[in-house]
């Protein structure tokens, strides 16, 4: 699984930092940083939770790669 954001229309509000902080990381610079584009099966589920919970949808889980 791949993490994609689509960094032209993410807002760097910080939803899905606080819902998996191993994987998404807002710096003191205003933006949004992947911290692991191929995060562990583990986190699957906040992962889900945070590419549902984006309020501009700018999170995308791929499937391989």
């Amino acid at each position: 699984m791949k993490v994609v954001v689509d960094f032209d229309v993410c807002t760097s509000n910080a939803v899905c930092m606080g819902i998996v902080p191993e994987v998404f990381e807002v710096r003191d610079d205003g933006f949004l940083y992947v911290l692991d584009e191929h995060p562990p099966e583990a986190l699957r589920d906040r992962l889900r939770e945070a590419e549902n919970s984006c309020p501009t949808g700018a999170i995308s889980l791929v499937e391989g790669d």
